[in-house]
């Protein structure tokens, strides 16, 4: 087949941690042609959806692991998958990416389908399972977070749209800070805050499950760093083996038939102890870890996964 990614720099990743690098390694195996741009380089131009990049070719050689082939301007309809894995911020530069990548759907499987990725953000999605996730208040208003504060007393602040553990504030039920955080969150964006209330079993860990066509393949733990709450892997959390438990499972078994439905191949959910709390769909990452722990294959299962949706077009 072939196969467009659209992506963050390509020379800048770590090619021993980075999803896409993984999955394009696994497309290259498989005999796929690939074609790499960045999302500032995605078109609309009259009637066609276009992109400026390159060629691509992938090795596992830190510091020498693409090969690029000479610029070029194509016509994404003339590709049979389209990748869309840049990293947000989910902003209105990602949300248009979504909107341009949509108009393929006649002729190009996009991976995850863009609609449902704009429709997804991923700490939304969450609220269709009330039942799955810790108690949750989305506000930008300062007396409804206030209240939500003082009713479960220790919470986890953070940015609706935010990512990668950037702004993420534990409230404890001593804390003064919350109106100083507020006033700076809202200084700077008009978008709501999100407030969860804190679960303790993140001590032991933020366990992250990757699911390929709605059904999970999968587990590895991150454990935060001492002092810290976020167990982000950039900033100190650390990775180790976990296995699916029958909570996991039966939230899996919840969601799965959503994701599937709505396009969305390729899927990483956050469990701390019993609860979910996002659903990644925008660019979600953990394979390469997950592929160590577990001695398996999984970007062929995303492939093939692919390979059966594109053949049943």
């Amino acid at each position: 087949m072939k196969v467009a990614i659209q992506m963050d720099p390509i020379g800048a990743i770590d090619i021993d941690a980075d999803t896409t690098f993984r999955l394009a390694e696994e497309a290259q195996a498989r005999g796929h042609e690939l074609f790499y741009y960045t999302p500032d380089h995605l078109a609309y131009e009259e009637g066609r959806i276009t992109a400026r990049g390159r060629p691509l070719r992938v090795r596992r050689v830190a510091g020498d692991h693409a090969e690029l082939g000479d610029e070029a301007h194509v016509d994404l309809a003339s590709f049979d998958v389209v990748w869309l894995r840049q990293d947000p911020p989910f902003d209105m530069h990602y949300i248009t990416t979504t909107h341009l990548l949509q108009r393929l759907a006649e002729t190009t499987l996009v991976v995850n389908d863009p609609f449902w990725v704009r429709n997804f953000p991923e700490k939304l999605l969450v609220l269709d399972f009330p039942d799955l996730t810790p108690p949750t208040t989305i506000a930008r208003d300062l007396e409804t977070i206030r209240a939500f504060k003082a009713r479960h007393g220790d919470v986890i602040l953070k940015p609706l749209y935010g990512n990668g553990g950037a702004g993420v504030f534990r409230l404890d039920a001593n804390d003064r800070n919350l109106s100083a955080l507020h006033e700076l969150f809202t200084g700077f964006s008009r978008e709501p805050l999100i407030v969860q209330k804190f679960l303790p079993a993140v001590g032991q860990g933020d366990k992250r499950v990757i699911l390929v066509d709605g059904a999970p393949v999968g587990a590895i733990n991150r454990v935060p760093a001492a002092g810290e709450t976020r167990s982000n892997m950039h900033v100190g959390g650390r990775a180790e083996p976990a296995a699916l438990t029958d909570r996991d499972r039966e939230i899996c078994d919840r969601i799965g038939p959503r994701l599937r439905e709505t396009g969305q191949l390729f899927v990483g959910i956050d469990v701390i102890g019993d609860y979910l709390t996002e659903i990644n769909v925008t660019s979600p990452t953990g394979l390469q870890e997950l592929e160590r722990f577990d001695g398996a294959n999984v970007a062929a299962r995303v492939w093939e996964a692919i390979e059966a949706r594109r053949a049943g077009r």
